[in-house]
């Protein structure tokens, strides 16, 4: 369930509190009053089976003698109580629910969730603070304050921080459309609240407080969603290091869950923020500016210090100095003292008083090259800093009323709390700060969440269209380790295994003896001057920790020496060790080259992760390593590798070319899809990988498996691409297509599509004559979320060496309770009249009835008759739209038997 009723939570029309008391100290007191002296317009009522009236209103003995329908109810009591009540609700006709209790877990908690779901009743909590609407004057929490309203939303895992998040709003004087307190999240969890706040137009930004996610997949979905529309900002409490201690690879003692966390709100385009202080900086910014143009900014200040803490904090946090344009340097040189700067910092000297501040402001704001500007005073007794502050308020809003809406952010070092400084800026809508750290970092936040969505938006490079891999090889080596009832590949196999996903190893030789390992070397040493011995373990994870490797050995009777030395020291210290002899492979020498890390890990939360960075013995003293959720593809892939230090290096340094970073990045999306179709990999390790300006080659492996059916796999939390569906067709003048699911990298095929659909085609299907699609338009047809939505694109083989083409796409859009999705098929106009549009359909109706949903829907226009006749064929039901006469509403029971005809006729193409 997700938002279905959170309607009825956000905008009830009557109010009931169970639990309701007028004993000192209890919660349901304070809950009482609170909603009292709110301000909600609606009725409320109070329910005490013990009380005829609290607080002076009458109270009811019991949900039954209602005598209204409850909106919203509020349930403060003993927790063996609120299953029933929770029924009581359900059947009154409630829909909504707060459940402030505490201690209603185990089996309570079922039988909660139990009583609710027949009646659809939606509950927040239990065991939390409380929920606020303060633009309907609703508090429905034990909160000592309602907050003001506003437009940044807070839902939070702990109610002490909810509080304290109110304290400071309080003083500060930011609003809030929403405040949740979440709790224990028994039904209404994180993914919920943020699909509700996705589609809703009251509040600009939302604030998270995370301490754990429950469904991963429902939260990154969600939070996609709501982080394209407005700004998501994050803080994730809890660390947990320990937990890595026991793992058998580099990468899984790397892998802390801190870390995944980080990855998985970048990927969703969440920002991120460390601390309480980091976060109130953010509110003040959003609170009063929508948006930041970019990054560039200009700084006025009365003092020289506090300019050059701006810029090295602007430094700090990636931002950039404006570049005056000489309009404007002459513009100030006419209104400043000789002695200003004459530059970025604008220092106006410490006497200026409020008519300079007016006359630096009137022209700094006119400057093309700044999208921010931010004011600082520093207090002196040669000029009023309220003053200073209502000049500037007058500059801001005499540019507001002129159109423009440049952002402007001021710090003001006086004690604002005393001087009316901080009301002036609050009443004008100016984001005011304390500090000039504070100020460059609240507005930085706005910029980063900016640079994030840019970033996710952006086109991927198109993979190579030979990209096979033997993935039946590789549930071969998996099945013979798990029938021998091991958990670790051995060297050999491991490196078979990356064979198969076609990343480059180095040839290895397996040796029982001494001997065998002697013949071994004398072949290798044909063709290389010297040979690496590894020691061969079933159950040995790090070899070089216990004496398993020997370099650069010249000769076959060194090599029989060191596996004889070998396997007779690591048998004495190591008498568990099942020691199978040893490997030998050639000694690769590239001096230039770099050693890197790359690895697979399972989070228990976020499923198979990828990790990368700088590799060798020492990975984890180095710790540059970045990781990233699966699936990648070749643009998160190079955002991986940026994300590391060592990044600067494979660029190219000094004398050193750069390395083959598009074979690097290639290679990780080869690795992400080893572990997004073997999910039986839970632990990988490729360190070191070997890569200079020639190339890569892999030196060692080890791989940890379990059995899928004994260890549930956690599933990706981002769902990958359904490499299933893609299937094979026959169009009816006989000419083949592929149809498959889209991908990000489809979005070239779009100008030359289009080009082949005709005006009034497209107008037939968008309900106007669009012709131009930006970027970020196409972006968001081709990077879908497969968790909750779903595109199938027809595409003809490349001929003759020539490209392949797109020929038509079809596509839907659930509804965030996945029950309805709203269709939609283009075609080339050129091709019409070839059953590609039927095949286009039968592919996205036999995907939308497998995924569960219930029906799809869309609108025709009364003259696409073409489009009506196929959707009669396929079984829709067809209907005048009630609103529009021209319109038909078209809607199929995906439940329907008739369906099951359309679907066999291509089901047996289907891979």
């Amino acid at each position: 369930m997700t938002i279905r009723n959170l309607d009825l939570l956000f905008n009830p029309t009557n109010v009931v509190l169970i639990g309701a008391s007028e004993r000192h100290g209890s919660i349901g007191k304070h809950v009482a009053e609170n909603l009292l002296k709110g301000g909600f317009k609606g009725e409320i009522a109070f329910i005490n089976p013990k009380r005829d009236e609290i607080l002076g209103k009458p109270c009811f003995k019991s949900v039954d003698r209602l005598p209204f329908t409850p909106g919203l109810a509020v349930i403060a009591t003993p927790p063996e109580t609120v299953p029933g009540v929770v029924d009581e609700l359900g059947r009154k006709g409630c829909r909504a629910a707060v459940v402030i209790t505490a201690g209603v877990s185990g089996d309570l908690r079922k039988r909660m969730l139990e009583a609710a779901r027949p009646h659809l009743l939606r509950i927040i909590g239990p065991n939390c603070l409380g929920m606020q609407v303060p633009r309907l004057g609703l508090d429905a929490s034990f909160a000592q304050v309602l907050g003001k309203p506003g437009s940044v939303a807070l839902v939070s895992q702990s109610g002490a921080i909810t509080t304290a998040m109110l304290d400071w709003a309080a003083v500060e004087g930011v609003g809030f459309s929403h405040v949740v307190s979440i709790g224990d999240a028994a039904d209404v969890d994180l993914g919920d609240m943020l699909d509700y706040l996705a589609g809703e137009t009251t509040s600009r930004a939302v604030f998270l407080y995370i301490e754990s996610v429950g469904d991963a997949r429902k939260f990154m979905s969600a939070a996609r969603r709501c982080a394209r529309v407005k700004p998501v900002i994050a803080i994730k409490a809890g660390r947990h290091p320990e937990g890595a201690k026991a793992a058998a690879s580099h990468t899984g003692a790397l892998a802390g869950s801190d870390n995944v966390y980080g990855a998985a709100l970048r990927r969703a385009g969440v920002l991120r923020v460390t601390d309480l202080d980091a976060m109130f900086d953010a509110a003040e910014m959003l609170a009063y500016v929508p948006a930041m143009p970019g990054d560039r900014v200009a700084v006025v200040t009365n003092g020289g210090g506090a300019g050059v803490l701006a810029v090295d904090s602007l430094t700090d946090f990636h931002g950039a100095l404006a570049q005056l344009a000489p309009e404007t340097v002459d513009a100030l040189d006419a209104v400043l003292p000789p002695t200003w700067s004459h530059g970025n910092p604008v220092d106006i000297i410490g006497d200026a008083g409020p008519e300079r501040y007016r006359a630096t402001l009137d022209a700094v704001l006119a400057d093309p090259t700044a999208d921010a500007v931010l004011v600082i005073n520093c207090p002196t007794a040669l000029a009023s800093s309220l003053d200073g502050a209502k000049a500037v308020v007058a500059a801001v809003q005499d540019m507001r009323a002129k159109g423009r809406n440049k952002p402007v952010i001021a710090n003001w070092l006086a004690r604002q709390d005393e001087t009316g400084i901080r009301d002036a800026f609050a009443a004008a809508k100016i984001p005011s700060y304390e500090t000039p750290v504070a100020a460059v970092r609240g507005m930085m936040h706005l910029v980063h969440y900016r640079r994030a969505q840019t970033e996710l938006m952006q086109t991927p490079p198109a993979l190579p269209e030979n990209l096979v891999f033997d993935a039946g090889a590789v549930s071969a080596e998996i099945a013979q380790v798990l029938a021998e009832k091991r958990d670790l590949m051995t060297e050999p196999e491991a490196k078979a295994v990356l064979a198969a996903y076609g990343i480059p190893t180095v040839p290895t030789r397996v040796a029982r003896t001494p001997e065998e390992a002697g013949e071994a070397a004398a072949e290798l040493l044909r063709r290389s001057p010297s040979v690496v011995v590894k020691i061969l373990s079933r159950n040995l994870s790090h070899k070089s920790d216990i004496g398993g490797v020997r370099l650069d050995l010249m000769s076959a009777e060194a090599v029989e020496t060191a596996t004889h030395q070998m396997l007779t020291a690591i048998g004495e210290a190591r008498p568990d060790a099942i020691l199978e002899g040893v490997t030998v492979q050639p000694m690769v020498r590239r001096p230039n080259a770099y050693e890197l890390i790359l690895g697979i890990t399972t989070d228990p939360t976020f499923g198979p992760v990828i990790l990368f960075g700088a590799g060798g013995t020492g990975v984890e003293a180095i710790g540059d390593t970045a990781m990233s959720l699966t699936p990648l593809d070749l643009k998160l892939a190079r955002d991986l590798i940026a994300s590391t230090r060592i990044y600067k290096l494979l660029k190219g340094f000094r004398d050193r070319p750069p390395v083959d970073l598009d074979g690097l990045a290639l290679c990780l999306v080869k690795l992400s899809s080893l572990a997004v179709q073997h999910r039986a990999i839970r632990e990988l390790d490729i360190n070191p990988l070997l890569i200079d300006a020639k190339g890569m080659i892999a030196l060692d492996a080890r791989i940890k498996v379990v059995d899928p059916a004994e260890h549930k796999p956690v599933p990706c939390a981002i769902r990958p691409y359904p490499v299933r569906w893609e299937a094979h067709e026959t169009l009816l003048d006989g000419s083949p297509v592929t149809v498959r699911p889209i991908r990000p990298d489809d979005e070239h095929f779009y100008p030359s599509f289009m080009s082949h659909v005709t005006p009034e085609d497209l107008r037939l299907r968008l309900f106007s004559p669009v012709r131009q699609f930006s970027h970020h338009f196409l972006a968001r047809l081709t990077q879908i979320d497969y968790a909750r939505e779903m595109a199938f694109i027809a595409v003809r083989p490349a001929e003759d060496g020539g490209p392949s083409e797109m020929l038509g796409v079809a596509r839907f859009f659930a509804d965030p309770d996945y029950e309805k999705g709203e269709y939609a098929v283009l075609i080339r106009s050129d091709l019409k009249g070839r059953g590609l549009g039927w095949v286009l359909m039968r592919q996205l109706i036999g995907y939308a009835r497998e995924e569960g949903l219930k029906q799809l829907y869309g609108s025709v226009l009364e003259e696409n008759t073409g489009m009506l006749q196929m959707c009669q064929a396929l079984g829709f039901h067809i209907a005048r739209d009630p609103d529009d006469a021209r319109v038909f509403a078209v809607t199929l029971d995906l439940s329907s038997p008739a369906v099951d005809e359309v679907l066999k006729t291509w089901q047996h193409h289907v891979k």
